[in-house]
């Protein structure tokens, strides 16, 4: 396997949707929405990604659906007309399916090149008999039947270095720690970029993740899949467990856990009544919604330390914790944020 072919096939950017126009599907099946569905969880149901499901549909992450309304489920095998700047990798990610399931399923490998016009098989699972209620996620057999989606897994793509750019402002502009560049590269926090410098920026693939019912969010470990799903920068809503209140954050930095800010003062407000009229330390179970995902998460509202947004009535940022996350002070698991996150997950 050449590495210069993967790091080639692996360009990430504007290009990832390129080719949406090509698609055609086989057979399909009709799903009557029910009271309660969105896009994400039927998607769920019939072990397809919401991108596809989306697309079948002529929608988009601002398209509401109502009870009532008829969908289209796209079939077991689906066809991509490849288009200009696609490859194998660009196209799992627009269905949501495995890199390396697709390669297999066309008898392709790593190496592999598309040509403009070639047909590429997308494999869709599909359950036709799957009841709309959504009692049945709650009896542990469509859970276990989602949980075989393959692990996470990391590919590469490369970056050529412009003026003004670094390893920190690169680790930013991709959501990926600092120190993981560094090592893709071969490099020190020492090391100097020079302009026309061609490096490797890892890609965190983290498939999607069964939950017991809707209101619960994914079980992700911080530290292969939670900080690349939720990555530096990104604006998310935080849902309360107990209560559903929601509001908006920001991740603004954060190693050992996501280190995030309230976006407003808006959002600090609905966040303070939450925690009974003042920020405070004590740990409520959380789901934070983003991307058309939910993950479970265990929240704190004590602002403290570094703050990067300014008008917002919070002096600081929370905390945040997901699955074996730490503690920055002691680089410990806190138990009790543990606890919290299964809570969120609709672990026991």
């Amino acid at each position: 396997m050449k590495l210069k072919n993967i790091l080639i096939s692996s360009v990430l950017g504007t290009s990832l949707f390129l080719g949406s126009m090509g698609t055609t599907y086989g057979q399909n099946l009709t799903y009557t929405v029910q009271s309660g569905d969105v896009f994400w969880k039927i998607a769920q149901k019939y072990e397809i990604s919401t991108k596809a499901l989306m697309e079948a549909n002529n929608a988009d992450e601002n398209t509401m659906i109502y009870p009532g309304q008829n969908l289209i489920i796209p079939g077991k095998e689906s066809i991509h007309i490849v288009q200009s700047g696609d490859t194998y990798w660009i196209i799992s990610q627009k269905y949501g399916i495995n890199f390396k399931e697709l390669l297999t399923y066309n008898g392709a490998n790593e190496s592999s090149w598309l040509s403009i016009g070639q047909a590429v098989k997308i494999p869709m699972k599909v359950t036709e008999n799957i009841s709309n209620d959504e009692n049945n996620m709650n009896t542990g057999e469509q859970v276990d039947k989602i949980n075989t989606a393959q692990e996470a897994y990391v590919t590469y793509m490369t970056y050529t270095v412009k003026q003004g750019d670094d390893p920190w402002k690169l680790s930013l502009q991709y959501g990926i720690p600092m120190n993981e560049i560094l090592s893709a590269n071969n490099m020190a926090e020492s090391t100097w970029l020079n302009i026309g410098d061609v490096l490797k920026i890892p890609v965190h693939h983290v498939p999607i993740k069964a939950t017991p019912g809707s209101k619960y969010g994914e079980y992700l470990d911080w530290w292969t899949e939670a900080q690349y799903v939720v990555p530096i920068g990104t604006k998310f809503t935080l849902v309360d467990f107990a209560t559903g209140k929601r509001w908006n954050m920001k991740r603004t930095i954060g190693a050992n856990h996501a280190d995030c800010e309230p976006l407003t003062a808006s959002d600090a407000a609905i966040m303070k009544e939450v925690w009974g009229g003042t920020f405070s330390w004590d740990k409520r179970p959380s789901v934070i919604e983003y991307n058309g995902r939910k993950i479970a998460a265990s929240v704190a509202s004590m602002p403290h330390d570094i703050q990067y947004i300014t008008d917002n009535n919070f002096n600081g940022h929370m905390d945040i914790h997901f699955a074996n996350s730490t503690r920055h002070k002691d680089g410990e698991i806190d138990w009790e944020h543990q606890k919290n996150i299964k809570i969120a997950a609709g672990i026991k």
